[in-house]
């Protein structure tokens, strides 16, 4: 086939992760080798590749949906916010230095863009069809001249572009109306058409204005995709407190055994890989929320401390927000508290950093025998091995380095002091047996009744995730019109839009 597509949206959260990832395993359940990629992505949700490459998570998850293993070529430019003005850039899986916004789109940006298009070349060389997720919206008029994830890559590769609108939040036919209007007319050739989101009622009432739409733009839509509940595609741009990013709704699956549990993830600056948490929202019975409060930890029966991009940083707001003290009367009652990454770091004894906050030494909440020092270079890794007797695997993205001087027991790199334990390991709950393990030993600490489901298969309820997405594609776009898209490219006569670019 050798095609490709774009997938463009209105504005950021629009639902273009969903749709390449839904036309991804479509795709692939025609026997189509198909890969996902993303020019330029911002998130603090990334993953480690096979070969000890980080990138997006949400490009790994669209890999998954293609059925092929996730590389570097996917996300070759990953940005990682340190705050509101910079982000660390990470370029073919590997940090490369800090940014300020001013400076990345300055210059730096547009020499990204050979790299860029060499990933997308090579992918395409060796996959059927490549389907391409831009950022937030085309029609950023201030930044066009240093675009290299929107219209940018799509101009370079003359790949045809679908803008995805999300009319949940109202609005979609101006959207869709002035994002074409905003572009210039060589960017407009590129425009193919429409997808709307997250549509709820009768589709029949909508279709007067998808007529409308075609008359003003020459443009048709491609698919009216209803809103769907928890379809736990991963999170990139930002957290939602509802937990959208959970494979299950934990309240609607009964708990196995006579009680539930109750999990408190405090909602650190600069949280990172949040995704952690997916897996225990996935068990029946175990209730997962995001809290900022100190009286929020007092039901919990167990306290995460998600990573962060910002270890010293999230430290301070722990302290500032009274979740520090709160955190060390649970460790003084034996009530459990698990760190991740970050989280790890601040349970520790001392923090020594150079690099990312560059503050030195700081003292950490000291309920675990662990003094951390930020190394320069960022540790990358897929770690396996065997925790409470059971088989385990995940994925370390960190620039502090452990030194753990004790414990009651190892867990995993890190260690276990009462019932506060901690590790640097991401994505260890994905492996079911460990992860049950793990909730009986809460269970215990906190005197639930608990019981952990059997037969929970994290990586079953993925498939049944993606599988999801799939159907979407296919039972509500017209899958004959993009597939023809895909293999026949831009096509030709969509009429100029004006005003056009200024």
């Amino acid at each position: 086939m050798g095609g490709g597509l774009l997938v463009a949206g209105t504005t950021s959260d629009a639902g273009k992760s969903v749709v390449t990832a839904g036309i991804c395993r479509w795709l692939s359940r025609k026997g189509v080798k198909v890969a996902p990629f993303k020019a330029q992505n911002m998130s603090l949700n990334s993953f480690v590749t096979r070969e000890g490459a980080e990138i997006g998570r949400a490009q790994a998850m669209q890999a998954a949906a293609a059925r092929v293993e996730p590389s570097a070529l996917m996300n070759p430019v990953l940005l990682k916010p340190g705050g509101d003005r910079s982000s660390q850039v990470v370029l073919m899986g590997k940090p490369v230095g800090e940014l300020s916004a001013r400076g990345y789109h300055a210059g730096r940006q547009e020499h990204l863009f050979g790299t860029v298009t060499e990933c997308l070349e090579e992918l395409r060389r060796t996959h059927d069809a490549v389907i391409c997720e831009g950022a937030g919206s085309p029609a950023e008029i201030n930044l066009r001249r240093s675009d290299i994830v929107n219209m940018g890559i799509a101009r370079a590769a003359r790949l045809p572009v679908v803008v995805v609108g999300d009319i949940d939040r109202g609005g979609v036919f101006a959207s869709f109306f002035g994002t074409t209007a905003l572009l210039s007319p060589e960017d407009q050739e590129l425009i193919a058409g429409y997808v709307v989101n997250k549509f709820r009622g009768d589709v029949t009432l909508l279709e007067p204005g998808l007529d409308m739409l075609y008359e003003l733009t020459g443009r048709r839509t491609f698919g009216v995709l209803p809103f769907a509940h928890g379809l736990g595609i991963d999170e990139e741009d930002g957290l939602r407190v509802s937990l959208r990013g959970a494979v299950r709704e934990s309240v609607v699956a009964p708990p196995h055994g006579a009680d539930v549990l109750r999990v408190a993830v405090c909602a650190v600056p600069l949280m990172s890989n949040f995704t952690d948490v997916d897996a225990l929202a996935a068990e029946p019975g175990v209730v997962v929320r995001f809290v900022d409060r100190p009286e929020e930890l007092a039901d919990a029966d167990l306290v995460v401390v998600p990573g962060t991009r910002g270890t010293v940083r999230a430290l301070k707001w722990l302290r500032e927000r009274g979740l520090a003290d709160a955190l060390a009367r649970r460790a003084a009652e034996g009530r459990p508290v698990l760190g991740i990454c970050g989280g790890f770091q601040v349970l520790g004894e001392r923090i020594e950093d150079e690099v990312e906050s560059r503050a030195g030494v700081v003292e950490g909440l000291g309920l675990l025998p662990v003094r951390v020092r930020f190394a320069a270079e960022k540790t990358l890794a897929r770690p396996v091995g065997t925790a409470l007797g059971e088989p385990v695997e995940g994925y370390e993205i960190h620039h502090g380095v452990a030194d753990v001087r004790g414990g009651d027991e190892p867990f995993l790199d890190g260690c276990r002091v009462g019932a506060v334990w901690g590790t640097h390991w991401h994505g260890s709950l994905e492996s079911d047996g460990f992860r049950r393990a793990f909730l009986r030993r809460v269970a215990e600490a906190a005197g639930r009744a608990f019981v952990p489901a059997p037969d929970t298969s994290f990586a079953a309820l993925r498939e049944e995730q993606l599988d999801r997405l799939g159907d979407l594609i296919e039972e509500h776009a017209d899958t004959d019109a993009l597939l023809r898209l895909i293999e026949d490219g831009v096509p030709v006569g969509a009429p100029f839009i004006p005003p056009g670019a200024p």
